[in-house]
């Protein structure tokens, strides 16, 4: 199949025709982390009649119960803390003996590297563990990690990084990072398991759409533009000059489901590590008037000097409280809905880009433009009245 499905799927997603009987599944698939910014965006688009590779029965698994922004997707959702390994045998090993491919799209955030490298190597060996062993038709494995492969970690972060643009021939940098312990841990795993591929994706940062993810900017900005709204104060930039004037990109959320599709069906781009990202750039001011049209509210720019999201929301939870109460939304806790830290990391540094040479080269076309990207996300957050 061409590849003219990449890109298709975000200008207009088809849905299931409940009345057609119930098809043979030529492939099944496990996401951990379903309810994350990309994890959400796979249950959507797996289970497509168009997707390749289909038609896909799919399991999803996530820590919480499930939500109800993510109850319309046609998956079979199991709760389970993968941190726990007897709980991810109980919970997976009995249901996973038809998997065919595995999408690996959660992490585990804590306050120093070090840690990061123990509890997110450990939850993955522990899913790795049970599914290898217990899915004797296991095909593919997909890992999603990010750009910090080449900025280092968020202690770090720019600190040690390579000379942007970024490619995957670039080595690892000399310092812990719990995406090269993932790596680690796939290759290792890949081994058991005569003809078992793997992929590895890394995106910058993410445009999607999940209450539950912890590094949602978009998310966290649609919240931020409510509450200037409500308060009625102008949006103002928070981050660097850098980040203001600079270049910037970032990666659609349903593209990278669909780099990822792409690379578990394909049989060229097995056993390699990709960037995604959407093939364009823009500068945070172009961005920041869309945003305020989109919130009608008063555009503040920036304002000189950088300011801490962390601590102009640190006493805003009853506000928001308030505005979902007001505005009739969908109760959310306004420490998930919005991660202001990560909102600062990404704001006020300078954007640094990578290449889609690679991936081009190895046959995955797909794009996105990005403000019409940013645009789809806000209404979808709309859309499932999150914010209003």
């Amino acid at each position: 199949m061409s590849w003219w499905w990449a890109g298709a799927i975000g200008a207009a997603k088809k849905k299931l025709d409940v009345d057609d009987a119930p098809p043979k599944y030529q492939s099944v698939a496990l996401i951990i982390g379903v309810t994350g910014i990309v994890g959400n965006s796979l249950a959507e688009i797996l289970p497509l009649s168009d997707t390749p590779g289909g038609p896909w029965k799919v399991y999803g698994v996530a820590r919480r119960p499930r939500p109800q922004w993510n109850a319309d997707h046609p998956i079979e959702y199991i709760q389970c803390d993968i941190s726990d390994p007897d709980e991810t045998l109980t919970k997976l090993s009995g249901v996973v003996q038809d998997v065919t491919h595995l999408f690996y799209v959660t992490w585990a955030n804590r306050s120093a590297e070090a840690e990061n490298c123990e509890i997110n190597g450990k939850m993955f060996k522990n899913v790795l563990d049970v599914v290898v062993a217990n899915s004797p038709n296991l095909q593919h494995v997909s890992l999603q990690t990010g750009r910090k492969h080449y900025l280092g970690p968020f202690e770090l972060f720019g600190k040690k990084a390579h000379d942007p643009p970024f490619s995957e021939d670039l080595p690892r940098l000399d310092c812990a990072n719990f995406y090269y312990t993932l790596e680690d841990i796939l290759f290792e795993s890949v081994k058991q398991k005569e003809g078992l591929t793997w992929s590895v994706h890394r995106p910058g940062t993410i445009f999607g759409f999940s209450p539950y993810s912890m590094m949602n900017l978009i998310g966290a900005l649609c919240v931020y533009a409510t509450i200037c709204k409500h308060e009625g104060v102008a949006l103002k930039f928070p981050g660097s000059k850098e980040a203001w004037d600079g270049y910037s990109d970032c990666s659609d959320a349903d593209l990278i489901a669909e780099q990822h599709i792409w690379a578990a069906v394909d049989p060229y781009a097995k056993n390699e590590a990709f960037n995604i990202s959407n093939g364009d750039v823009f500068k945070w001011r172009q961005f920041w008037k869309v945003l305020c049209e989109q919130f009608e509210v008063e555009n503040g720019g920036w304002g000189g000097e950088r300011v801490s999201m962390v601590e102009m929301m640190k006493d805003k939870g009853s506000v928001w409280d308030e505005i979902v109460k007001e505005k009739g939304l969908a109760v959310t806790k306004f420490e998930d809905v919005a991660v202001w830290w990560f909102v600062d990391v990404i704001l006020g540094n300078e954007g640094m880009l990578d290449s889609m040479n690679k991936s081009k080269e190895h046959g995955f076309l797909g794009f996105r433009n990005s403000k019409s990207s940013l645009v789809s996300w806000i209404d979808k957050m709309k859309g499932y009245k999150i914010v209003p």
